[in-house]
């Protein structure tokens, strides 16, 4: 298993990894970064036991907007794990039209696939560009065989003998030259004719099942895919061009697809990561027709997969035990204990993320390597105007969205970007027709004077900010 980024990753190497991008819940970093380092310590522990070990699935509770589906993607990268983000709302009880849970650990599967096949391309990349190298060479100069002992020459004397080795010596004096030159790029402008490699297509047919066999990948494009003989197509395009197409074919060859799937599949069940949003959607037993009747349904469902249980994806079977699932919600309606109680059970820990204060939106506006203040720093800069916001202007910003937020509907920091939006307005539009200045300076009152009318109309503001 690849997975060195975790090993040398301690929870406390995590919480500050994950304070790059993520202002505050101290709680909630310290759940997850302790549950990852779980997954390394499972790892080193005997193997009797180690099957034993289940990992510790966890509840972030908390309005939207204050970082929970962050904090779960931020992890998945420090940890180079397949990862899958999915809606909990968007599943349907097996029986229902509509996507059956399954098919999260199959959409784990593929992401875990092409994770892998993205890493063995890398380090097949230098020899794919070689072999890429002499197709194109042999385009541009067919390699002669030196035939020297051929029958032709036997009858013909020495002279066509030395005839033969003198153009042999000729067309790889000339081949080694063209090499060179291709290989530092200085034939990238010249146009070649290849053939490039062309599935099979056998359009707008597939098999689809009631019971999520879409998600089975079993369509009949693929299944005749595999047995029609691929087709070579005639591309006539620049060498730079044609080298990244030839390239690819060329790295495909390289991998084992099968050892690719294999190290997927190990992966998924080792250090697979699911986090799943809107949990509290499918929380609480309402009983009425339309589209809350298969909740309970949904959760059942969820239950096996959760606890551990093995799925059948095109790729193979998959043991879902040791895959960690960090669910989230709002809970302004249903609370954690309306799910079902087996389904509690197996989320042990719930962290509460506190909601966002005018401090955090001051740190959340400057702090992060992404924060929205770089943002629009960055994009007015491509016009070759400079941005500068003044002290004043962030903690007015922080005031303003911290105040709609309690007025209207907390969506935590997504609230920056309503304010951001409206306050940049003119100036986005403006720039560069009306705006010849190379400097805009964002002032407080400036913010004030843009902001404050619609903030006090608090109609205005429900549509607006």
């Amino acid at each position: 298993m690849k997975n060195n980024d975790a090993k040398e990753l301690t929870p406390t190497q995590i919480v500050n990894e994950l304070d790059k991008y993520i202002i505050g819940q101290t709680e909630a970093k310290r759940a997850v970064a302790i549950a990852l380092r779980n997954r390394w310590r499972r790892q080193q522990v005997e193997d009797v036991l180690r099957e034993e070990i289940m990992p510790n699935n966890i509840i972030l509770i908390g309005p939207t907007g204050v970082g929970k589906t962050e904090i779960a993607r931020r992890l998945a990268k420090l940890s180079n794990a397949p990862f899958i983000k999915v809606e909990a709302s968007k599943f349907t009880e097996v029986g229902y039209v509509g996507r059956d849970v399954e098919s999260i650990i199959r959409d784990l599967t593929e992401a875990a696939v092409n994770m892998v096949k993205s890493e063995k391309t890398l380090e097949v990349q230098a020899k794919a560009n070689d072999m890429a190298n002499e197709r194109i060479l042999d385009i541009l100069i067919p390699s002669i065989k030196r035939n020297g002992s051929s029958e032709d020459s036997i009858e013909n004397g020495d002279e066509t003998e030395k005839t033969d080795e003198d153009e042999f010596e000729r067309n790889k004096k000339t081949r080694d030259w063209m090499r060179e030159k291709l290989k530092k790029h200085e034939l990238d402008d010249k146009m070649i004719e290849f053939d490039a490699t062309a599935q099979a297509q056998i359009s707008g047919m597939q098999i689809l099942g009631p019971f999520g066999m879409d998600d089975m990948g079993i369509n009949l494009q693929e299944i005749m895919g595999s047995i029609m003989p691929k087709k070579k197509k005639k591309r006539k395009t620049k060498i730079s061009e044609a080298r990244t197409v030839i390239v690819q074919e060329e790295a495909q060859k390289l991998i084992d697809m099968d050892a690719v799937q294999k190290e997927a599949i190990q992966r998924v069940e080792d250090s697979g990561m699911v986090f799943l949003d809107e949990i509290d959607k499918i929380a609480g037993a309402n009983k009425s027709n339309g589209p809350d009747v298969s909740r309970e349904g949904v959760q059942r469902d969820l239950l096996p997969i959760v606890e551990g249980s093995n799925v059948n994806t095109k790729y193979g079977v998959v043991k879902t035990d040791h895959i960690l699932f960090i669910a989230s919600g709002a809970f302004h309606i249903a609370k954690p204990s309306d799910l079902i109680p087996e389904l509690q059970g197996r989320f042990p820990i719930r962290v509460e993320l506190k909601s966002l204060t005018e401090e955090d939106f001051i740190q959340i506006l400057t702090f992060p390597q992404n924060a929205l203040l770089k943002q629009y720093i960055a994009l007015l800069e491509t016009e070759g105007v400079k941005l500068e916001f003044a002290e004043d202007a962030i903690k007015q910003i922080a005031r303003i969205a911290s105040e709609v937020n309690e007025q209207v509907e907390n969506i935590g920091a997504r609230r920056l970007h309503t304010i951001l939006t409206s306050l940049l307005d003119e100036i986005l539009f403006d720039v560069p027709d009306k705006i010849p200045s190379e400097k805009v300076v964002i002032s407080g009152e400036m913010v004030t004077e843009k902001l404050d009318s619609i903030v006090k109309n608090r109609d205005l503001s429900k549509y607006i900010l």
